[in-house]
């Protein structure tokens, strides 16, 4: 399942970054729509339908560590053999997907929209934990992994603007009060899922088996129990932590994406019940933002290759910060000027497009420098980490803006909302977005991963491969490494409880210390 020559073509970093039609796209629509369609056309109340979300990461809690587990060893089946460890799973979404529609049809019950938005839930762990793992596969080139982020981010930030406007003119040609516009706004991104899959199985690749077997080679095969193999998934979930790189890496990412999940949450409300906007101009204002996304990754690929990642975080997240306090400005002095709701917009989507952008390319370093700790490649168990905190990013938001909205006695299916149900809108839109902003601005000073620490990164894993001393490296070289890992140069390379293999050495060898 590799390419041949191992060259990165125009074809391979579009249909790579296509993939996020799906990732970026069905998380806008869920985002920005689906509370508001639970709520307005299915009968649902805020806290029941915020219930669906968190219920669903109960089961992704199991799901998305899984799931990274059986693609990093699913190439020890036939048809991980065949079809490949990690794109199997993508090949077996095609016909899956197509469950993303049953989620936007109104007039069931609460158990059916639980049980069709697991449903999809469970395709979309399928689909994203593979794909994630796919650019630390594809290439170890630096300068390269930033292409290829910037390619799934501008089709990310393309697809969001497609599930902000989609709606809009659907529900401008349908009318405001059906349902329909959001079945068939999600009717066209199913077909749009089926067509990306199969470009992404067939433009990107995986590690060569060769390699993975000949890094498995030298290790002693021990055959698990279920119960053991449950443990593994777990160990190797928790100590996934124990790299400090990745503890800083998710406190950008957690902040930036709850800061956005909470405003789009609440967003839709804000525009109709405290502006006293129509759907129609919310989702106007949606595609704006997310038009300039597309610029905003732009800047943060400039930023991220001329500077540093953590600087170009700093950087874009106080520009959304920046447009968070200008819709403050805007509803106190001036909510009918929609110029004014453009203008502030426009600057959201040039910070909300680096966000998403940032996080993301540095994620692709991660399993680098896990590998010198572990002396693993653990790409999978990485990408279920993030899948699951994605998702219960975004769950936690929404639950959180439907329990507050209850709380303050928001109505459903009402055009009037009571002034503390407005005022609680405001305060979700403004101040959950900044601290969650400030959380990870805080965390981008942790993380140190440049093009030239990557470098002797590299070299170094390259080194230990080969059979090279550990008393042999180099002053910078160790204090790079330390750096990047948070751990002594001693303990690297397997000499810590980091991944399964290594924590049951160290436990058996504590046990026999103590005897």
């Amino acid at each position: 399942m590799s390419k041949k020559d191992g060259k990165i073509r125009f074809i391979n970093y579009f249909s790579y970054g296509m993939n996020d039609f799906i990732g970026a796209g069905a998380f806008a629509l869920t985002s920005a729509w689906l509370l508001y369609f639970y709520t307005t056309f299915c009968g649902l109340s805020p806290i029941q339908a915020a219930s669906i979300f968190a219920l669903a990461r109960v089961v992704d809690a199991v799901a998305s560590p899984t799931m990274g587990f059986i693609t990093d060893n699913f190439h020890k089946t036939k048809l991980g053999r065949r079809f490949g460890r990690r794109k199997f799973f993508l090949l077996l979404a095609i016909p899956l997907v197509g469950v993303y529609t049953t989620i936007w049809i109104s007039g069931f019950t609460y158990f059916y929209y639980l049980a069709t938005y697991i449903a999809f839930e469970l395709v979309y762990t399928m689909i994203l934990i593979p794909y994630d793992t796919l650019a630390a596969e594809m290439t170890s080139d630096f300068k390269v992994r930033a292409k290829l982020t910037s390619a799934r981010m501008y089709i990310a930030q393309f697809s969001a603007f497609l599930a902000a406007f989609i709606p809009g003119r659907l529900i401008n040609l349908l009318g405001k009060e059906s349902p329909k516009s959001f079945l068939y706004a999600a009717m066209i991104f199913t077909v749009i899922f089926v067509i990306v899959l199969i470009l992404v199985y067939l433009f990107t690749w995986e590690r060569p088996l060769a390699e993975i077997e000949a890094a498995e080679a030298s290790e002693v095969k021990e055959k698990l129990t279920f119960m053991q193999n449950v443990q593994k998934i777990y160990v190797d979930l928790v100590t996934t932590l124990r790299i400090r790189t990745f503890r800083a890496h998710l406190g950008m990412y957690i902040g930036g994406y709850l800061a956005q999940d909470t405003f789009n949450a609440v967003f839709t409300y804000f525009v109709v019940f405290a502006l006293f906007q129509n759907v129609i101009m919310a989702s106007n204002l949606i595609a704006v933002m997310y038009i300039f996304q597309i610029a905003g990754v732009g800047i943060a690929t400039y930023l991220t290759l001329k500077l540093n990642p953590g600087a170009a975080f700093r950087v874009v997240s106080s520009i959304f910060i920046i447009s968070i306090i200008g819709y403050l400005i805007v509803y106190k002095t001036i909510p009918t000027s929609i110029i004014a709701l453009y203008a502030v917009s426009c600057i959201a989507g040039l910070g909300r497009g680096g966000i998403n952008f940032v996080p993301w390319n540095n994620y692709t370093f991660v399993p680098d420098v896990d590998e010198i700790v572990s002396g693993d490649r653990r790409e999978g168990v990485f990408a279920g980490f993030m899948c699951f905190l994605r998702k219960a990013s975004q769950a936690l938001a929404i639950f959180l803006v439907g329990v507050a909205l209850e709380e303050a006695h928001f109505v459903s299916g009402v055009k009037t909302q009571p002034q503390e149900a407005l005022n609680i809108m405001v305060v979700i839109l403004i101040a959950a977005p900044i601290i969650f902003l400030i959380i990870g601005i805080i965390a981008s000073f942790k993380f140190t991963v440049t093009r030239e620490s990557h470098d002797i990164l590299k070299k170094e894993v390259k080194r230990l491969k080969t059979g090279g001393s550990k008393a042999d490296v180099d002053d910078e070289t160790r204090k790079t490494v330390e750096e990047l890992t948070g751990w002594d140069y001693e303990k690297l390379w397997g000499n810590n409880p980091v991944g399964y293999k290594n924590w049951k050495k160290c436990k058996a060898k504590d046990k026999q210390a103590s005897m």
